[in-house]
């Protein structure tokens, strides 16, 4: 029988399954979690064909507990995330495209363009905003979805070496400083990701408790 407190993460980005698992913790401490994430579990790539976060997210989710189903990990629970950053001067790109932004995809290089297309823009018209759609699901489909974002400003430079994705750039108001130079307690409490994860604790408390 799958263990219920077994969360899988149908994302190979692990700095995406640390945060999973410390604000999982935080609503729900009388139980020890354990995720696993696709590179654990050696999950094949998902492809995103979705044109919002959480289509993407709601995708990941339901392909991974059918790629599960069969194996010793059959009825396990399937988290499928997506996120990324919309920015109001880009019309809201790069959006879903966040992970895939610059020809090469890494962090570095996607940072480097969005500094290279805000170039000269002024600061009350950097303003941007993280998103999160999360999806949970099993063999039987979808049990529960939400969302959740934070209000930021494209920093004019990298700040910061915490984090990861845009973190360096994205100037979170409510901190007075970036996510790059936050740190991991400051970062969850108004994350994008938290909030999403604080939508879904009812649903949580009920199927997986």
């Amino acid at each position: 029988m799958a263990d219920k407190r077994t969360i899988v993460v149908v994302t190979r980005n692990r700095g995406k399954v640390r945060e999973f698992k410390r604000i999982f913790s935080e609503y729900v401490p009388e139980v020890q979690w354990r995720f696993l994430s696709a590179i654990d579990l050696e999950l094949p790539e998902i492809e995103e064909t979705g044109s919002t976060f959480a289509e993407n997210a709601r995708v990941k989710a339901l392909e991974g507990a059918k790629y599960l189903a069969g194996t010793e990990y059959s009825g396990y629970i399937c988290l499928g995330e997506d996120s990324g950053l919309e920015v109001d001067k880009l019309d809201g790109g790069p959006g879903v495209n966040s992970h895939r932004f610059s020809q090469s995809g890494t962090d570095e290089d996607n940072n480097k363009l969005l500094l290279e297309l805000l170039d000269g823009v002024p600061w009350d018209e950097r303003t941007c905003r993280y998103k999160c759609a999360i999806a949970l699901a099993d063999s039987s489909g979808v049990i529960a979805e939400s969302t959740g974002s934070v209000e930021g400003i494209v920093h004019t430079e990298l700040r910061g070496t915490n984090g990861f994705g845009y973190d360096p750039l994205f100037y979170a108001v409510e901190l007075g400083k970036t996510f790059g130079e936050a740190s991991d307690s400051e970062k969850d409490a108004i994350s994008h990701r938290r909030r999403a994860i604080q939508r879904l604790i009812p649903a949580i408390r009920c199927v997986l408790l």
